[in-house]
């Protein structure tokens, strides 16, 4: 596959988890459209195409900085992570995006992609033509709320970095958040896999690999969460939530 922005595939044709009539449980657009009164038979009515895409393989990029801006695209399944590289060679991590999340919404002010997103593991998405959904938006309100949404979203998710929280506040709100962002979606809250690896997280964080890893120790020593390789289980939410609680107010 070419790693061009939004790469097409032929098994964009992939049948996702709903059905003629019925949103895929992962949607990030359908709560929006249902509130409306719109299925998805009313959406093909107005000629709204989404392009199934995928699979990508771990390390395939969705899109590179500085491609031409042209799509938003929401994960149907998998973990999609943005970066950037700054001038001497070094990665940021700008965020994690899971099934139900969309990116490329911090494109839609430029004609450009400002960062790079990449393929954690196998992802597949759904893309939608910028230009096509805004058209639809104007006409479904509920639609223009929900892009709005989930720009504070990615706006307010930024900020829990902004603040000087020691590095087991930070990590458990980043815990925490995952385990409510994947709740929402109808996943378990409380065992999931962390798709992305520790130094990714440090770098989110912008805390050291080797923090990460003794404050993991330090809360299942606690007995708050039982991590074994990358499959991870909270055990005591309340414990977390109450670390957690000054950064989620800030």
């Amino acid at each position: 596959m070419n790693d061009t922005a939004f790469p097409r595939s032929s098994a964009r044709t992939l049948a996702d988890d709903g059905d003629r009539l019925h949103f895929c449980s992962t949607c990030a657009f359908s709560q929006a459209c249902l509130d409306e009164g719109m299925d998805k038979a009313a959406l093909m009515d107005l000629h709204v195409l989404v392009e199934h895409v995928g699979p990508l393989r771990a390390g395939e990029h969705v899109f590179r900085e500085g491609d031409p801006f042209e799509a938003i695209a929401a994960v149907r399944a998998g973990t999609v992570k943005t970066y950037v590289i700054d001038r001497d060679g070094r990665e940021h991590v700008l965020g994690f995006h899971l099934p139900g999340e969309v990116i490329g919404l911090n494109a839609i002010d430029g004609e450009s992609y400002p960062c790079n997103a990449v393929a954690l593991d196998t992802v597949m998405l759904c893309r939608f033509s910028f230009p096509k959904i805004a058209v639809l938006a104007t006409r479904v309100p509920g639609l223009q709320r929900q892009l709005f949404r989930l720009l504070s979203r990615d706006i307010g998710r930024a900020a829990l970095l902004a603040g000087d929280w020691a590095a087991d506040q930070r990590l458990a709100a980043f815990l925490l958040g995952l385990s409510r962002r994947l709740a929402a979606r109808g996943f378990s809250p409380n065992r999931f896999a962390l798709t992305m690896a520790r130094t990714d997280v440090a770098n989110y964080l912008r805390l050291a690999p080797e923090t990460v890893s003794r404050v993991l120790k330090r809360f299942q020593t606690e007995g708050w969460l039982r991590v074994d390789r990358r499959e991870l289980e909270l055990l005591d939410r309340d414990a977390i939530e109450a670390l957690a609680a000054p950064v989620l107010r800030g």
